[in-house]
């Protein structure tokens, strides 16, 4: 007779979690990083107000989502970080084939936007990310032969570039994220989080629309260039 495993309760549970299309839904958009309304968030699972909250309430309880309330609105956001690599390691494992055709021009460009460039929870991803993580690699600042881990030179870049990386808890300093468009990994870890962040903070990305799609300013072009050599049509 066998044991079974203790945590095979947990896994099961957890996964029914994502069972649902409504829920997938929820998650996939909060992996813009940003906190979002019960309401806004139904619109755009297209659901009842009602039928959400109940969807929520499971997702806060699974450890998922955190929740704050400010007045009468309800804001929700990916619990942490690890929750935000589950939800993108999870749907990079989706085949291409599967994905629903755009049914309209505007839903295909919003695809081909978030193809180039978007964060992903809080570092960039797409070919935006691609672009970036190669040419930080073909630089000797990050090396991916043993799993991604910035190198000496690497740690000096970042400072030099006044971009800081703050290590606190046990968030790797850099780490590989599997790219659900481009099927290759990109940076994420501490390390993609802080040079997000200073990409936005400097305007080198801006966001475009309601969704996680960012696209690189003239300024943004011109200081990848400088800093790493990524030519213009990379980032196109």
């Amino acid at each position: 007779m066998t044991t079974r495993d203790p945590r095979a309760t947990g896994l099961a549970r957890l996964a029914g979690l994502f069972a649902d299309e409504t829920r997938a839904a929820c998650l996939l958009a909060l992996l813009d990083g940003r906190a979002w309304t019960a309401s806004e968030l139904a619109r755009h699972a297209g659901v009842a107000a009602s039928t959400l909250s109940e969807h929520l309430s499971r997702l806060v309880a699974g450890g998922l989502l955190a929740e704050e309330r400010q007045g009468r609105h309800r804001y929700v956001r990916l619990a942490d970080a690890r929750v935000a690599q589950l939800v993108e390691d999870l749907a990079a494992q989706v085949a291409p084939g599967t994905a629903v055709r755009p049914r309209s021009l505007r839903e295909s460009s919003a695809g081909s936007a978030m193809a180039r460039g978007r964060t992903c929870y809080d570092h960039l991803a797409g070919r935006l990310g691609i672009a970036v993580t190669d040419a930080l690699t073909a630089r000797g600042l990050l090396q991916q032969e043993t799993g991604f881990a910035l190198t000496d030179t690497g740690v000096a870049w970042f400072a030099s570039a006044g971009i800081g990386l703050e290590r606190r808890g046990r968030r790797p300093l850099a780490r590989a994220c599997l790219d659900w468009t481009e099927r290759r990994p990109h940076l994420a870890g501490v390390a993609g989080a802080a040079l997000c962040r200073h990409a936005l903070d400097t305007r080198w990305c801006v966001r475009i629309g309601s969704e996680r799609a960012v696209k690189v300013t003239a300024a943004g072009e011109q200081a990848f260039f400088d800093l790493l050599g990524v030519e213009t049509t990379a980032l196109r």
